[in-house]
């Protein structure tokens, strides 16, 4: 049922195709000339930025550009690969954020004052009912009756009204104050039912993979987009009772990572909320171009006239790069144009769009166009309510100047340059320096003969020829200067990139460097470069994709208890404290807390849910909320009193020596009874009681006791 209604609400919103439409081209003379003209202004303003990639990339595969020219005496063509290392830590450090504790890092809480659901609720069974004045009468304005009020507690209260029907006469507005007050956080339950289930569709939409190619993509080429939420059908595998294969179908939102290469944004926007429009450009196959068809609003008619016309791909200059200068051959695929934007309201009307009653009134229309071989497949209204461009673009170091941001390879453009230079000059010195280089007077030699050099050759001299004839030169080897300035180089690269060799495996570090506290110190000094991208992760990727799923979710889902005045809250900045500092700091918090005259004020639960996270830890398996803690309280109670073991009747107490005559019960070191002389153990028997001690052998004293 919720499919259906979800579809319904999708047909209410979206633009309503007649079928004469769909079915076959209409006129769209005026509409394909618009999208025309956006795809090449944004395609000629780009070139820069294409430029920019293409240096990255090849920087990144160790691939010199047609622009490097190399001497005749330059032999050595190495290409040390320092970019592919500083990329791939940024990535990998961006990963780490979008992936902690194996949750995306989003949440969903309440406002500071929702509306509609109350933060908290709360009533006491043991508050004794509140007397009536004898002295009043109906209507003093002493007690206000039932529905005095102009919104109820029960009506703010929304779909948990039902749940709480049995106490709703004792509800009281905000939280308890009292021992035995429950309390209820409706808001707060909202919130995270609504978490759980983006949490749930990130999962199901493949957002892991998408999320990392555009993490890539924004550490090399400083700018990762992502397209979405969107609606899409997805097949669930299914069996019916006979064995048959029964797909079930259901519309959920998809995400999907789109390329740089294929995304033209509006020249004149710095960033998404400025862009009046945005277009993809998709690479697709014939199967790919048939499944549209199956999609909503897409013309079929006109996709097919399309593929009998033959493939119309064209290869952008930068496809060959990218792919390693691949030889010439034609290309089975079609080039289609996906626009997001706005459109003249008169312009949609003219090419065959309902526009709605209420919408007749704007000038213009957020709108979604596909063009193929100059022929319009589908012309939709967005969908989504409030009308946005489904796409983020999340930039590694923001320009506040151009929309693509600033990556890793463009920022040691330079760097990785030099170092290219000095190696191949430290490679081909030693080259030269490990060789002799042979000078030969050919005048003391019978001429004719062949002067190339190997083990065992006989050179011929002519008679009487005074003089040395062959005499060998060695090159000095000043390959070290090269490698100091190749290290020099390395320094400039970890510097602006703000990605210190050490915080990627590098060894040798000196100095303080060389201890625990001291590298956890450097760490910590590195980490804050990289505070920055990851705030643009937050800012530019996480928060816009959750509120996203929100809106969706706010207008598609049919669920009441997952809605409310919430808000979306990106927390990749928090995950990115080192996990031993962060949790060290909590652990610090946690005994200044245990003060009794500080316990009050400290929110425990919190804080031992960090310290699982800090602890790479999933809070929810290993941390117990406030009713498990209080259970897990009055069990523990049991073990901390003593347990005495029973001992059976007339038995002396544990560690009592039974022997002790004087039932003192001081145990086996109790005060005795000294023995005297001729009992046994006394070490004098036999000998006089005031006999003098022995002598020992050699005529020395033999010690005293007490005395050493």
């Amino acid at each position: 049922m919720a499919e259906e209604e979800i579809m319904i609400e999708d047909d209410a919103i979206a633009l309503e195709d007649t079928d004469d439409s769909v079915a076959k081209d209409i006129d769209v003379s005026n509409i394909i000339p618009f999208i025309m003209e956006k795809y090449q202004r944004a395609e000629d303003y780009r070139y820069q930025d294409e430029e920019r990639w293409l240096r990255a990339y090849r920087n990144y595969r160790g691939l010199y550009g047609p622009d490097v020219q190399f001497t005749e005496a330059e032999k050595s063509r190495v290409f040390i690969k320092v970019t592919k290392t500083k990329t791939l830590a940024a990535y990998g450090q961006i990963v780490d954020v979008l992936f902690a504790n194996n949750k995306f890092p989003l949440s969903i809480e309440p406002t500071e004052l929702p509306e509609g659901v109350v933060a908290d609720v709360h009533f006491d069974p043991k508050e004794p009912a509140q007397l009536s004045s004898p002295y009043g009468f109906e209507g003093d304005g002493m007690d206000f009756p039932a529905g005095a009020t102009s919104t109820t507690l029960q009506e703010k209260l929304g779909p948990l009204q039902s749940k709480l029907e049995s106490v709703e006469d004792k509800l009281k507005e905000g939280p308890g104050k009292t021992p035995t007050a429950i309390e209820f956080s409706p808001a707060m339950v909202a919130a995270k039912k609504m978490e759980k289930k983006i949490h749930d569709q990130l999962e199901e939409s493949g957002a892991n993979k998408n999320l990392r190619s555009s993490s890539f993509e924004m550490a090399l080429f400083g700018t990762g987009i992502m397209k979405g939420p969107f609606a899409t059908d997805k097949e669930y595998p299914n069996w019916n009772s006979d064995g048959n294969y029964d797909p079930m179908f259901k519309t959920v939102p998809q995400v999907e990572h789109v390329s740089v290469w294929n995304f033209y944004p509006d020249p004149d926007a710095n960033n998404m909320d400025e862009a009046q429009f945005v277009i993809e450009r998709h690479k697709l196959s014939r199967s790919q171009l048939r499944s549209l068809k199956k999609r909503p609003y897409f013309r079929g008619q006109v996709i097919d006239d399309c593929i009998s016309m033959g493939e119309n791909y064209n290869k952008k200059y930068w496809e060959d790069d990218l792919a390693d200068y691949a030889p010439e051959h034609g290309i089975d695929r079609f080039e289609v144009l996906e626009y997001w934007g706005t459109v003249d309201t008169e312009l949609l009307e003219e090419n065959g769009v309902d526009i709605p009653d209420e919408l007749k009134d704007f000038d213009e229309l957020q709108a979604n166009v596909w063009v193929l071989n100059n022929k319009l497949i589908r012309m939709v209204l967005n969908p989504f309510k409030p009308a946005k461009i489904p796409y983020v673009a999340a930039p590694y170091e923001l320009n506040p100047y151009s929309f693509f941001g600033v990556g890793i390879a463009e920022n040691m453009d330079d760097t990785q340059t030099l170092m290219n230079g000095f190696m191949r000059m430290a490679v081909d010195n030693a080259v030269l320096s490990g060789n002799l280089i042979v000078e030969v007077d050919e005048t003391n030699l019978v001429p004719g003969q062949d002067l190339s050099l190997y083990p065992g050759k006989v050179f011929r001299r002519q008679g009487g020829a005074p003089g040395q004839a062959i005499f060998g030169t060695k090159f000095p080897n000043v390959s070290s200067e090269n490698m100091m300035l190749f290290d020099k180089a390395r320094q400039l690269a970890d510097e602006s990139t703000g990605l210190p060799s050490f915080a990627h495996g590098q060894t040798g570090v000196s100095g303080v460097g060389r201890t625990a506290s001291g590298i956890s110190m450097l760490m910590g000094a590195a980490s804050g470069s990289i505070k920055t991208v990851i705030k643009n992760v937050d800012d530019y990727l996480l928060r816009p994709l959750g509120e996203g799923f929100f809106r969706f979710n706010m207008q598609f889902d049919f669920d009441p208890e997952i809605k409310g005045d919430l808000e979306v809250k990106a927390r990749g900045t928090e995950s990115l404290m080192a996990n031993e500092v962060r949790s060290q700091r909590l652990m610090q918090f946690l005994n200044i807390a245990s003060n009794p005259a500080l316990a009050p004020f400290a929110k425990f639960q919190y804080v031992i849910r960090e310290i699982a996270k800090s602890l790479d830890l999933d809070p929810d398996k290993v941390t117990n909320n406030m009713n498990e803690a209080a259970l897990q309280a009055e069990i523990m109670k049991g073990f901390q009193a003593p347990l005495e073991p029973e001992q059976p009747a007339g038995a002396a107490p544990a560690g009592v020596d039974a022997m002790d005559p004087s039932g003192s019960g001081g145990g086996s070191i109790g005060v005795g009874q000294a023995p005297v002389p001729g009992e046994q153990g006394f070490s004098a028997n036999g000998q006089a009681a005031n006999t003098q001690p022995p002598q020992a052998v050699g005529g020395q004293q033999p010690p005293v006791a007490g005395i050493q």
